[in-house]
């Protein structure tokens, strides 16, 4: 997610959920009529039908392929401009849509996700949107509904590098994902359900322990610190309320919560949405805690004026003043509260830029906030 938000208005764009949808529904027909629709209507979950151009219309004796080009509006998607295919082929009478993985598309190996373990990672609301244009074009043109689905992408193993897939265990490729089948541009929804969904395989791991750090440099860290396997660890960065709040509901006995001096400045100021354009470093607090930690009158009113947090731990460093110790302890009061009523046991790290150990404020529950 880029750390601005255009000022200009947003173009929306569509899901792979919805691009899966309407190639399917294209291929479907060209394998009933011998004839691609072009454009291809899309029943929405909302109810709208949008129309989608075809890149690609193939067939052959017993099967049909179509494809559409992913247009995710102004969303800074990884997956914006891919193909994305389906092959559609008979399928033994009675049995439904069949969905499967082709080239591209990832298959899930852990559960904890909506689908079981072996399925491909075609999401529960994409299967939907794609079983109603089957039975659609079925209804109209005689067909039975019984098929085999094969949703592809062209260099998707590729695209799936720079997602969490891997963390999650989908392997092979990209997930055909959307619940609206429109991408909504910025939208802070998508990384906040991956969120969920890393703390959903966690839990079915059997994990005890999960950590959310706000960048890769404090995820390392906190991976030597405790020895975590990568499925502990969840890709939280700005959103440690999304995190903390889903945590409520979905309890892992110990979280840790780690990150650099600013996000946990931040946090420790009681903002729970730790992204730059949502709220700045307030330097009139972090200089109060630093005159609690013994700074003089010259060092608080220096911090003042500081051009960040980093800044002003370096200045409390050189004075050999403990203001992580501070900062850490003010950072756990705010992320226990959002865990209320709860048995979690949580701690609060902070590292440095190169990763190293800044302070801690150590395991205890979120309930001892005495």
């Amino acid at each position: 997610m880029n750390d601005q938000k255009p000022p200009t208005a947003l173009r929306r764009g569509w899901t792979t959920g919805t691009c899966a949808a309407g190639a399917a529904r294209a291929a479907y027909q060209a394998l009933l009529t011998g004839t691609f629709p072009d454009p291809v209507p899309v029943l929405l979950p909302g109810g709208a039908r949008p129309e989608f151009a075809l890149a690609l219309e193939e067939r052959g004796a017993d099967w049909a392929r179509a494809g559409i080009v992913k247009d995710a509006g102004d969303d800074p998607d990884v997956t914006h401009g891919a193909t994305i295919v389906a092959t559609v082929r008979p399928a033994s009478a009675g049995v439904g849509v069949v969905f499967r993985a082709g080239p591209g598309v990832g298959t899930v190996t852990l559960p904890g996700l909506p689908l079981p373990p072996g399925e491909p990672a075609i999401n529960p609301v994409p299967r939907a949107m794609i079983r109603a244009a089957v039975e659609d074009v079925a209804r109209a043109h005689g067909g039975a509904g019984d098929v085999s689905v094969e949703i592809s992408i062209p260099g998707g193993e590729k695209l799936a590098q720079r997602t969490m897939n891997g963390r999650l265990g989908i392997l092979g490729g990209l997930s055909i994902l959307g619940t609206t089948g429109i991408v909504v541009p910025y939208s802070c929804s998508a990384w906040i359900h991956s969120i969920h969904r890393g703390i959903d395989v966690a839990r079915a791991a059997g994990l005890d322990h999960v950590a959310g750090a706000t960048g890769a440099t404090s995820e390392n860290a906190v991976q030597a610190l405790h020895g975590l396997s990568e499925t502990a660890l969840i890709d939280m960065g700005d959103f440690a309320g999304g995190m903390l709040k889903y945590l409520r509901r979905h309890p892992v006995p110990k979280v840790t919560i780690a990150g650099g001096p600013a996000k946990m400045s931040k946090l420790a100021q009681g903002l729970l949405d730790l992204h730059s354009g949502r709220g700045a470093v307030d330097l009139e607090w972090l200089a109060a805690r630093l005159a609690e930690a013994g700074g003089d009158a010259a060092s608080v009113e220096r911090a003042r004026s500081a051009n960040s947090a980093m800044e002003v731990f370096a200045l409390a460093q050189a004075a050999g003043l403990d203001l992580g110790a501070r900062v850490v302890q003010a950072a756990w009061l705010t992320a226990a509260r959002v865990l209320a009523g709860t048995d979690i046991c949580l701690e609060i790290v902070i590292f440095d830029r190169q990763g190293g150990f800044i302070a801690r404020a150590p395991f205890r529950r979120a309930s001892d906030t005495g």
